[in-house]
């Protein structure tokens, strides 16, 4: 058996560098992740005139429940979607000009759900390039609050991002929401809110956050679920076993469904209280799943389906389209040139099982998720290989060296 340490989650560690930021007080983020996104958001924290310290195991952070320290920032957020579009809702709660900006990869990603909503509120906020993407500058003086109709079927992170800025209002939020993908994601925001104090309900579509802040506290963040998964996937494929420690029946993040999934499939599958363990049993059938809400994983689900007794047909996936690179394409380009059959829709990927794959090189688009999935085909298919296999440094940099000791 395997005992596999996960780093943090990148996204409990977003959430809570905003909402330490933004808490009364001073607090201490516990076995936070540390990758290229993370220290980003950390980074831009700074650049607004937030105090964060940082050792091996913990951060902490000087909340300023008023908003940024500088009247003036500019702000890169490198590839990093949470600090894209967190932090300039972050900023508008404040009093100044804060211009952001980020990769190329990231300026292609969409925001112009959240940017209309803010704007809604009375945020002055300007694209200064093309609308809906990244430069842009936010000139702030506060939110009133109010209501305010969103759509989030492109990325829930736009919800979170009004969610955790409801607190900070003067008047608090109504969001009435009219689509959203990715739901388990916005469970782990609604939590960490009230971890930190906050007041929030949900009626139906329309979730209402009332004014007041938040207080400092002491927060551990637990491993990361959506990387977990490539580790359970290993043993499903290999008939290994894999045990996560610290992710089990109450764990926040939905991407530990990803658990169901290799369990229809025909691996075994434990969680207990604090830990999971999957095991490879030999069998891996093929199946239909829709994956709306642990979206993050098609490609891990994806990597492995060659190896299933039958078709994998994948679901409701069309927001993979939109994320560090076209996620559904990606998947079925690399598979193709490993030999596999593969067909796909706008919101659709299947996979036909046939002949042995045959090794390739695995082209990345960039994209951590790509390298770390077929990383796992890696361990059935010789000769697979990465344009770009540094590009895992955004939430696991030290992912080959780990994936290499698993002895599965």
């Amino acid at each position: 058996m395997a005992l596999v340490e996960i780093p943090g989650s990148k996204s409990l560690t977003a959430r809570a560098l905003f909402l330490a930021a933004a808490a009364d007080g001073v607090t201490t983020l516990q076995r936070p992740l540390r990758s290229d996104d993370t220290e980003g958001f950390a980074e831009g924290l700074t650049r607004l005139g937030y105090r964060v310290g940082r050792t091996p195991d913990a951060w902490q952070i000087d909340g300023r429940p008023q908003g940024p320290a500088l009247a003036e920032a500019e702000v890169y957020c490198r590839d990093g979607a949470t600090t894209a579009r967190f932090l300039p809702a972050l900023a508008a709660a404040g009093h100044g000009v804060y211009r952001f900006d980020a990769s190329p990869q990231m300026r292609r990603r969409p925001l112009l759900p959240l940017t209309r909503a803010l704007r809604d509120l009375g945020v002055d906020l300007r694209h200064e390039e093309a609308e809906g993407h990244h430069p842009l500058t936010v000139r702030a003086a506060g939110v009133e609050g109010g209501e305010v109709v969103l759509d989030a079927g492109q990325s829930s992170q736009y919800l979170t991002a009004l969610l955790l800025l409801g607190p900070l209002t003067r008047t608090g939020l109504r969001i009435t929401v009219t689509d959203l993908v990715s739901a388990p994601y916005v469970d782990i925001t609604l939590a960490m809110m009230r971890a930190f104090g906050a007041q929030v309900d949900r009626e139906r579509n329309t979730y209402v956050v009332a004014p007041g802040g938040y207080q400092a506290t002491t927060y551990a963040i637990e491993p990361d679920a959506s990387t977990a998964s490539y580790f359970f996937a290993a043993a499903a494929v290999t008939g290994g076993e894999v045990t996560v420690p610290g992710l089990g029946a109450g764990a926040l993040q939905g991407d530990l469904g990803f658990v169901d999934v290799l369990r229809r499939m025909g691996a075994r599958v434990d969680v207990g209280a604090d830990r999971t363990t999957v095991a490879g049993t030999g069998e891996l059938r093929g199946l239909t799943v829709n994956m709306r809400d642990i979206s993050d994983t098609m490609p891990t689900l994806a990597a492995i389906a060659p190896f299933a007794s039958g078709p994998v047909r994948i679901e409701d996936v069309a927001n993979t389209r939109v994320k560090e690179c076209d996620r559904l394409e990606a998947c079925a380009e690399n598979l193709r040139r490993m030999g596999v059959r593969v067909d796909t829709g706008p919101d659709w990927i299947e996979i036909v099982p046939g002949a042995a794959p045959v090794g390739a090189d695995v082209k990345t688009f960039g994209d951590h998720r790509i390298v770390m999935s077929f990383a796992v085909t890696g361990l059935r298919v010789p000769g697979i290989s990465f344009d770009d296999p540094g590009c895992v440094r955004k939430t696991f940099p030290g992912f080959h060296e780990a994936f290499a000791e698993l002895h599965v």
